[in-house]
């Protein structure tokens, strides 16, 4: 790992820190991570940097198993199967500490553009380009009436129902790196859709990453699409 990349999961190691801080008190994280209180107080209000070792553990071991635990907490699933994660996707400091864990879990670079579908996966699309520094953008069922220019992609569901999806032709660049996100992947249908339009944008994605799977078949079909990484960070079924 060379400098710069050590120094960037340092920061998403106080980021974690610095959000989990704010649902709770030092002792309570002391008692969670394993950490003493005194070396978390000095990480959060930036007085010192965790080590390599410390940090990649903060970012995905603790991190990741805290902000699971507080997902999976969150997640209503009805007898039909039906998910509902309102309680997630409206919770911005909730969402807040998702980016550093997905960056270490997908193992991946800063992204040019983080691409969604509307609507639910905006609220993480937000969150991720706003830690990346990246732009934010979405495909819709609908054309913008004050755009000429369209990437536009029909989705086929497996009802036999074709769906066509807009993006605007300047929210995405040849040779843009991309991470595709969404709240949600069971079919892998939209992840699909998404990918679709990287390709006709000329865009290289750089990942492709979720909040909650149901089964594997949405992750299965990403990967099959893809040799960027694909993963979620809550797996259901």
């Amino acid at each position: 790992m060379n400098r710069s990349e050590k120094a960037a999961l340092q920061l998403r190691a106080v980021d974690v820190l610095r959000t989990l801080k704010e649902t709770h008190t030092y002792e309570e994280l002391a008692a969670e991570t394993g950490l003493p209180a005194g070396d978390l107080n000095r990480y959060v209000n930036g007085h010192v940097l965790p080590g390599e070792r410390r940090a990649r553990e903060i970012v995905a071991d603790v991190g990741a198993e805290l902000l699971m635990d507080e997902l999976d907490a969150r997640i209503v699933v009805d007898e039909e199967g039906y998910v509902d994660n309102s309680r997630l996707v409206f919770d911005q400091a909730l969402l807040s500490l998702v980016p550093p864990v997905a960056a270490e879990l997908l193992a991946i670079e800063p992204p040019d553009i983080v691409l969604t579908a509307a609507t639910d996966g905006i609220t993480l699309a937000a969150a991720m380009a706003r830690h990346f520094g990246a732009r934010c953008a979405y495909a819709k069922k609908s054309r913008e009436t004050a755009v000429d220019e369209f990437i536009e992609v029909r989705q086929r569901l497996s009802s036999g129902i074709e769906i066509d999806y807009y993006l605007p032709a300047n929210a995405i660049s040849a040779g843009d790196s991309v991470l595709v996100v969404d709240d949600l992947i069971r079919s892998g249908e939209t992840q699909e859709l998404l990918l679709e339009i990287a390709a006709a944008a000329d865009a290289e994605v750089g990942g492709v990453f979720a909040l909650i799977a149901v089964g594997d078949e949405g992750i299965e079909r990403a990967r099959s699409r893809t040799d960027a990484p694909v993963d979620a960070l809550v797996k259901l079924g």
